[in-house]
């Protein structure tokens, strides 16, 4: 079984607890570089892979300049976290930004980052060109529904989702946005969180990928 050893000696822990007080955070910053140098490495075989880091999971600037600095971009859901990630010195598409039930200001603070808007509800796009106007890059958020079965805990079964286009509504969407110009698309799927099982993954991707070639 593998143990986990504290960064730190007892005494050294306890100097901090009577110097902050309890609870506190601890993280290590040779720690966290090198899991994500480990990370990007094992997908090192695909030169264009870079990594979204979900701003939600530690919304902490410190942290997200480290990840900044290591090659990571950001993954927001909310005003703040785009806020964040403007702090830090991200923009473009170093920022994926999806949501639901997106006010019009949180839409329009990623339309000015430039950021790749990623809508999980066909019915946004209306929204989005009439309130902010269309950017060149458009994404969608696929729900396969009861194709694509499995989940876990966390996410749940995706056909009990409430968010995500339909295969259908997919190429609906797609047909849409190039008639209102848009140029360039993405496609992203979330039907799984924290999942350690390798085949459902690879499972995942290839869905993915036979999604786009259609």
């Amino acid at each position: 079984m593998n143990q986990k050893k504290l960064p730190l000696s007892k005494e050294a822990l306890e100097a901090l607890r009577e110097e902050y007080g309890t609870p506190f955070h601890l993280y290590v910053e040779q720690d966290i570089r090198e899991n994500v140098r480990r990370f990007q490495k094992a997908f090192a075989w695909a030169p264009s892979f870079y990594e979204y880091f979900a701003v939600k999971a530690l919304p902490n600037p410190y942290i997200m300049k480290i990840l900044k600095e290591e090659g990571c971009g950001a993954d927001c859901s909310s005003m703040a976290e785009l806020i964040l990630s403007e702090k830090v010195g991200l923009s473009g598409s170093q920022i994926c930004f999806t949501s639901n039930d997106t006010p019009v200001v949180e839409f329009q603070k990623a339309f000015e980052l430039d950021a790749i808007i990623n809508l999980d509800d066909i019915t946004h796009l209306e929204y989005l060109k009439k309130n902010v106007g269309l950017p060149s890059v458009i994404s969608f958020r696929y729900n396969p529904g009861p194709m694509r079965g499995g989940g876990n805990d966390i996410i749940g079964q995706p056909e009990q989702a409430k968010y995500g286009l339909t295969k259908a509504q997919m190429f609906e969407g797609f047909k849409k946005a190039q008639e209102m110009g848009v140029t360039r698309f993405g496609l992203h799927t979330m039907i799984v969180s924290n999942e350690l099982n390798v085949c459902y993954l690879v499972g995942t991707a290839t869905m993915m990928f036979e999604l786009a070639r259609e």
